[in-house]
């Protein structure tokens, strides 16, 4: 069992012992958690890479997690070259760059 901070543990480290990462605390950036849960998928990873995300019900937690959602959508339609972000107001536009 390895017990690292997401921010520690998601920039410089290889991890390829692991096969199972467990997300306890979400970040407001979706690509700082892919980065840490990347950190087993390196080179020399041997066996399937399980992901947990804990997360509970009725807290900031699942606010955090549909910005998440939020953000990965319009990266994906700006980068599919989709309408979506054309169809956002400004106000959603910002709330999706705010750290809230």
């Amino acid at each position: 069992v390895f017990l690292i901070s997401l921010k520690a543990g998601g920039s410089g480290l290889n991890l390829t012992a692991a096969d199972y990462v467990i997300h306890l605390d979400p970040w407001w950036n979706p690509a700082v958690e892919d980065q840490a849960s990347d950190r087993a998928h390196r080179i020399g990873q041997t066996r399937p890479v399980t992901i947990y995300r804990l997360v509970t019900e009725n807290t900031i937690e699942q606010k955090i997690l549909a910005l998440h959602q939020q953000k990965r959508e319009l990266a994906d339609s700006l980068l599919e070259g989709g309408d979506m972000a054309a169809r956002l107001s400004t106000e959603q536009l910002l709330q999706l760059l705010r750290a809230k």
